[in-house]
């Protein structure tokens, strides 16, 4: 009977003890697996990243809209080499403050148009242009636009856009428009009456260019025109124009098309955008917005810049992709070039020329 017990206790202790070197013998093979995988998937592995975008439309619409990427870009740099923890969105408080953030070093990406980035070239640089679909309008005669309504888009890409001064349903701005529309030429004074709506002295539709327009129609710049109003975002601009606030606006040429549902939703205009308003300056084609990176970023290398571009063209060729990118009119991207932006930075050199006078 003892030799039973004795046999039986020696039995359990033994299973006891199998069972604790499973479980240690499984654990550490869990620890090692892990170890293995992480090792033979040979990615980079980065914490997080960080994208700016700039305020070119409402900033609560571009953070919605680009949700979205945050996973098609982890899944695209996986592929590349490189597994993301976290991919943070935001939009900057104005076009310099995207800028600003990509020189300190504190955004790792930044969507910024031209104007933007040869401003801050030192701390950021190009890697991709957006493509963009051409336009039914191009002509630098604004009567042949407002013949030609609505604006619509053709499907030739291309790698740039121009700057339109747009007359609002305003009193003044139905007087700007109809003279225009009768072939008769604006003056200075014409525009001083009006009060203008323009974006941050860094955006090329929305400032550089249409400064350059006033300095060689009229040997004048924005800073003479005696009523002006600056804008955070496009939205705002429409929404002030739509209001009456404000007379003309500049913005991109097919900026009427994306608020052609706010003009009578939210702003509450009984007719439709193309009805109530009108050209009154087209300005120079100008580069298509950049994809730029941060030359200060602790976690930007040569290797990870190039899956960021690759990463991009992949999305850009893609449906959901393109969905996600739409937001800012852009419909692919191609390699781009410090010297792309050669002619923007003549203009910014012009600006700020024209401004120390």
């Amino acid at each position: 009977m003892k030799k039973l017990l004795f046999f039986g206790l020696t039995f359990m202790l033994s299973m006891l003890l199998m069972a604790c070197g499973n479980e240690a013998s499984k654990t550490s093979k869990d620890d090692t697996a892990v170890e293995v995988s992480s090792e033979a998937s040979g990615n980079e592995s980065i914490k997080k990243l960080t994208i700016g975008f700039v305020p070119s439309r409402d900033p609560n619409e571009i953070i919605t809209a680009t949700e979205p990427l945050k996973g098609l870009l982890k899944d695209e740099l996986a592929s590349l080499g490189f597994d993301v923890g976290e991919i943070d969105i935001t939009v900057g408080t104005n076009f310099e403050a995207v800028g600003e953030a990509l020189s300190a070093g504190t955004t790792d990406i930044g969507l910024i148009p031209g104007g933007t980035y040869v401003l801050y070239d030192d701390g950021a640089e190009v890697i991709l242009t957006a493509t963009r679909a051409g336009l039914n309008n191009d002509s630098d005669n604004p009567v042949d636009w407002n013949k030609n309504k609505p604006t619509a888009p053709t499907t030739t890409q291309t790698t740039s856009y121009r700057a339109i001064l747009v007359a609002g349903p305003s009193e003044k701005g139905k007087a700007l428009a109809a003279k225009v529309n009768n072939g008769e030429e604006l003056t200075f004074e014409d525009l001083n009456n009006v009060t203008w709506n323009v974006m941050s002295s860094s955006s090329p539709a929305g400032y550089i260019y249409p400064i350059l327009w006033l300095h060689e129609k009229f040997n004048k710049t924005i800073p003479d025109l005696a009523q002006v109003v600056q804008a955070d975002s496009y939205g705002n601009a429409f929404a002030r124009l739509a209001a009456g606030q404000t007379d003309v606006l500049v913005t991109y040429a097919d900026a009427r098309r994306d608020y052609e549902e706010s003009w009578q939703g939210e702003f509450n205009r009984s007719a439709s955008i193309w009805e109530e308003t009108d050209l009154i300056g087209v300005m120079p084609a100008i580069y298509n917005d950049t994809i730029s990176v941060s030359k200060n970023s602790k976690v930007m290398n040569d290797d990870l810049k190039k899956a960021i571009q690759q990463a991009f063209i992949n999305i850009g060729n893609s449906e959901k992709g393109k969905e996600v990118i739409a937001i800012y009119s852009h419909e692919g991207y191609q390699p781009a070039k410090d010297s792309d932006y050669d002619n923007e930075r003549k203009a910014q050199e012009l600006v700020q020329n024209l401004g120390s006078k």
